[in-house]
């Protein structure tokens, strides 16, 4: 599977591995958040393009796209290359520099950063098909209220992850009772008696549960059982660098 990502300007903005941590995750007793898989793969799961410098964008509420003023910080004065606002009415538009081009029936989909909040402004979020599209795609943001936001020099401003084309249109959702299945309502009743317990005991303060902290079924992909689950699991997402294939002139 490749990803190319064709480059239209000389220096288009960083491209990584999204990070795994959160600085508002770090904080947290023991780091909490991290023991909720589903999240801390969320975090990881794709590339982030990171800001090439320190940037103030400020908007004073109005439509118009002269409503958004930006200040540059040092070397990064020149911003209309980079971030400027075009559609008007609060929403601020990031150019990538790159032309993304996947394979055949794959899909990009391009959004804020994971699990990463940041007042004032909300990162939008577009399917792009770039098995096709012959130019570049634009990352946009949204002013939630008038004001000022910040972005620092390595700060993400835009995810990116692959989708297939077309897959949903041929999942078909089925709502069911629980009571149809004797051997799931079997395993998911197992799980809430084993839960309540566990949350008594916390409470209780009893020595070995409060020594175990948390059940990790689901981080160790068990069954309540301790029976490995038979599906692919994942505990770690980490993605490959991109390569720089370009030739220097």
């Amino acid at each position: 599977m490749k990803l190319e990502l064709f480059a239209v300007t000389e220096n288009p903005p960083e491209i990584l591995p999204a990070e795994p941590t959160r600085e508002w995750m770090d904080v947290f007793p023991h780091r909490h958040p991290y023991r909720c898989l589903p999240l801390a793969i969320a975090n990881t799961y794709g590339w982030e393009l990171l800001c090439p410098g320190s940037f103030e964008a400020t908007w004073n509420g109005g439509p118009d796209a002269t409503d958004i003023t930006f200040r540059g910080e040092g070397q990064f004065k020149q911003l209309t290359h980079f971030v400027q606002s075009f559609f008007a009415r609060g929403i601020v538009t990031f150019h990538t520099g790159y032309l993304f081009r996947t394979e055949p029936g794959w899909h990009t989909v391009a959004s804020g950063p994971m699990n990463l909040p940041k007042d004032g402004i909300q990162a939008l979020t577009g399917v792009i098909e770039t098995d096709w599209l012959p130019f570049p795609f634009t990352m946009n943001w949204h002013f939630t209220r008038p004001g000022t936001v910040r972005f620092e020099a390595g700060e993400p401003f835009c995810h990116v992850y692959l989708v297939k084309a077309n897959v949903l249109q041929e999942v078909s959702p089925v709502i069911r009772s629980i009571h149809e299945d004797q051997d799931l309502k079997a395993e998911y009743e197992q799980w809430r008696s084993n839960r309540e317990q566990f949350i008594q005991k916390l409470r209780g303060r009893d020595e070995e549960t409060v020594k175990q902290g948390w059940q990790k079924n689901y981080f160790r992909g068990v069954l309540v059982d301790g029976t490995p689950t038979e599906a692919p699991h994942v505990s770690k997402l980490r993605l490959q660098m991109p390569r720089d294939a370009r030739k220097r002139r």
